[in-house]
């Protein structure tokens, strides 16, 4: 292995929640960095590391993740209403800081993208902060899941509108518009 190489432990992991089809979690030495969702593949997460890393090197690691895979189970068994993991987060700026924004967002909570945008010093930017938001490459850890339009209604979520709801049911949030935006309803 190259010296310059950075290992990328990962792990495949598998609920009931989303029919059995695997999320992948990957971390670093550093922190967890990565995690696909159910309609994402291996694939999208080696696509991830090579794009964000770069030098990565992809390494099974059963034991390494344990502790990734207990958290994200125990949220999903209804156990955990927090995470308490280390992060390795590749992104700009501004997407760390609408990440970062969207950690204090609470359980069984939601907040609109404005609300977030207004959170990150930049009122305006609601449309670049739905951006940040769809690039999280931590979602259900930094729950992008809890961020709704403005008038409660279901928008854009990279796992799909249902995985969405899922999630914010599981955190016991049901004052949502399930029928979604109009622009995103096929």
């Amino acid at each position: 292995m190259s010296r310059n190489a950075t290992e990328v432990y990962w792990e495949s992991f598998l609920h009931s929640s989303f029919q059995d089809q695997p999320l992948y979690l990957a971390a670093t030495e550093r922190g967890l960095c990565a995690i696909t969702l159910p309609n994402e593949s291996f694939a999208t997460l080696r696509a991830w590391a090579e794009r964000k890393i770069g030098n990565a090197v992809l390494i099974q690691a059963p034991e390494r993740m344990s502790a990734y895979v207990r958290q994200l189970r125990e949220y999903l068994d209804g156990e955990r209403t927090a995470f308490e993991l280390p992060f390795d987060l590749r992104g700009t700026d501004f997407q760390m800081a609408v990440w970062e924004a969207l950690t204090r967002i609470p359980f069984g909570q939601t907040r609109s993208y404005s609300e977030l945008a207004g959170a990150v010093g930049h009122p305006k930017a609601v449309r670049a902060v739905g951006a940040a938001n769809g690039a999280n490459p931590v979602p259900i850890v930094i729950p992008c899941h809890r961020v709704i339009g403005k008038n409660d209604a279901l928008t854009g979520f990279r796992g799909g509108l249902k995985v969405k709801e899922e999630l914010l049911r599981l955190e016991g949030f049901h004052a949502f518009n399930k029928n979604g935006h109009a622009r995103f309803r096929f």
